[in-house]
């Protein structure tokens, strides 16, 4: 008989707990479809599908409007297995007070934004404590809340769809003490996800600096140091076909595919699980912005070049203590 030690029993709930995050989201999305393929298909209870679409189209705009988040999911024991999984580090720089609302623009995104969703959609890392009265909402994409139950267990951590419409509610009609946590560089930055790269994708993502000045709310800087450390990626050989479809579906949907791994179930195995390294994502000064209503390019681009001069601070400040070298610099493309 097989006896495990309470190191071994918290590495495998450790891993369940990447995977579960990792994977729930094809595991619903694979059950919902084919339980409602069966009910209209094969049974005579069709009614239940005609009700959940009834029930979706009543509910479209709840993700627009704050979610429906859940204290007790984010409070979860689980959380703090997949934060030490690497382990994963917040640290403040700076006070948030409750009487503001907040943009915390979180960099790098990596492969799955794991310190961003463990952090901020978690307590994981007691974000309440850290920053007392401040509510965190990460914005995702909408596709997450097209499907049933899905959304519901996505809008539990407090994410809301990443949207003009949601971005205007939660800074403008959910009161005080919000923050909203966008990843500027969102998928289009899988690509440089990989160790040794500090690069982002940023010069002209300059939406969240214009919602910033429509409202009036600092802009605060996140960066993770050793997001980009957690996978792997094969990079194809230049003018393989493979390497087109990669630059063009990029150019289509400005999200590029690529074949990253990580580590197997053990430690010189290749698999689709993280490394296990470090990651410390430093939460920095808030950069105060003036309200505008209806700011000009010109005014965007300014207070843009400032935001980006404030990030480049926070990482030269910090990078030579989580292993970068004094002369790497941050790439902003």
């Amino acid at each position: 008989m097989v006896s495990l030690s309470k190191t071994d029993l918290k590495r495998a709930l450790e891993v369940f707990a990447i995977f579960q995050w990792a994977l729930s989201a094809l595991l619903i999305v694979l059950s919902v479809t084919f339980f409602h393929l069966y009910v209209v298909v094969f049974t005579s209870y069709w009614p239940l599908t005609v009700l959940t679409i009834i029930w979706m189209i009543f509910d479209w705009k709840t993700p627009q409007r704050g979610g429906r988040r859940s204290q007790w999911i984010r409070s979860w024991r689980l959380w703090k297995e997949y934060r030490d999984y690497f382990p994963l580090k917040l640290v403040k720089t700076h006070e948030l007070s409750p009487k503001h609302n907040y943009i915390i623009a979180s960099h790098p995104h990596g492969i799955l934004a794991h310190s961003s969703f463990c952090h901020f959609a978690t307590e994981a890392s007691d974000f309440s404590k850290v920053f007392p009265g401040i509510t965190p909402y990460t914005l995702t994409l909408g596709a997450f809340f097209w499907v049933p139950i899905l959304r519901e267990y996505v809008m539990s951590s407090g994410a809301c769809s990443v949207s003009k419409a949601s971005m205007d509610y939660l800074l403008t009609g959910e009161g005080r003490g919000n923050a909203v946590v966008v990843v500027v560089g969102g998928l289009a930055e899988c690509r440089y996800g990989r160790p040794g790269f500090s690069k982002l994708v940023l010069k002209r993502r300059v939406g969240f600096v214009r919602m910033a000045l429509q409202h009036g709310v600092a802009l605060v800087p996140s960066y993770s140091f050793g997001e980009n450390e957690l996978y792997d990626q094969y990079i194809f050989p230049r003018g393989g076909w493979v390497r087109h479809f990669q630059v063009g579906f990029q150019r289509l949907v400005h999200v590029y595919p690529c074949a990253f791994y990580g580590r197997g179930f053990t430690e010189n195995s290749w698999g689709l699980l993280p490394y296990r390294r470090p990651v410390t994502t430093i939460v920095g000064e808030p950069l105060p912005i003036p309200k505008i209503e209806n700011p000009s390019q010109e005014t965007v681009n300014k207070y843009h070049a400032l935001y980006i001069k404030a990030l480049r601070k926070l990482f030269d400040e910090h990078k030579t203590q989580y292993g970068i070298s004094e002369t790497q610099e941050l790439e902003i493309i």
